[in-house]
């Protein structure tokens, strides 16, 4: 009995382990989505990437936003750097929206619990220190910490997300609901409506998330004055 009792639990760590490895997404492995961006009448105004790579020393997560209207161009790119946290060590900020460009990056000093903000484009654009809380989280790194935790069963609670400013997010499950993505058949996800304040702006809008174990982002939804812009997973 002594040595059944020893090899239970280790075929149980080992049955664990099969199941872990079959998961595909974050954050079990590395991963790619594609979005198409959506105008109201469902005309595509381009595209929206997002990829997780884990090193060693945690992640490294990536946005790009490549799209516009004839006349006024978006090609926007955003890069963080988390432990394996999820806990942000650097935000980078490259966007040109029309004429517009800005460039800038954040550091964050966990330990003393300070970030550095500097502002490269436009120039003259500079520097500042600010406190941040245990485990501060850029807007990259906190969605990608949102997915791990809805994973878990859990709505992440509300608290600030940094991108260049400290914005407030709060999170709000309101059940489950059907929908279909491009021609796939319905299928049932978890809503949620995000809120998010900053200090001369508040919107709030929809996600859908797959009943997948990454907690896959399927469907986002944007109100604007024009419209709702919506964001569709490309599969």
């Amino acid at each position: 009995m002594k040595r059944i009792r020893c090899v239970f639990p280790i075929s149980a760590v080992l049955l664990w382990q099969a199941a872990a490895l079959a998961q595909t997404g974050f954050p079990f492995q590395d991963e790619s989505l594609r979005y198409s961006v959506n105008w109201p009448s469902g005309l595509s105004l381009g595209e929206t990437t997002f990829t997780a790579h884990r090193g060693a020393g945690g992640w490294d997560l990536e946005m790009g936003i490549e799209a516009g209207v004839p006349g006024f161009a978006v090609a926007d790119k955003f890069h963080s750097s988390a432990t394996s946290e999820l806990c942000s060590t650097a935000f980078e900020r490259d966007t040109s929206q029309g004429s517009r460009n800005a460039r800038e990056k954040t550091t964050f000093d966990q330990a003393a619990g300070m970030a550095h903000r500097a502002t490269e484009l436009p120039a003259g654009g500079g520097q500042s220190d600010f406190q941040i809380g245990s485990c501060a989280r850029d807007a990259l790194a906190f969605l990608y910490y949102s997915r791990r935790e809805l994973g878990q069963g859990r709505v992440p609670p509300a608290r600030q997300a940094y991108f260049g400013s400290a914005y407030s997010v709060h999170m709000e499950y309101t059940g489950a609901q059907s929908i279909s993505i491009g021609e796939s058949r319905p299928e049932v996800t978890d809503r949620l409506v995000i809120s998010v304040t900053g200090p001369k702006s508040a919107i709030s809008f929809e996600v859908f998330f797959a009943r997948d174990a990454a907690r896959t982002p399927l469907l986002v939804k944007v109100p604007f004055s024009v419209g709702i812009l919506s964001m569709e997973l490309v599969r």
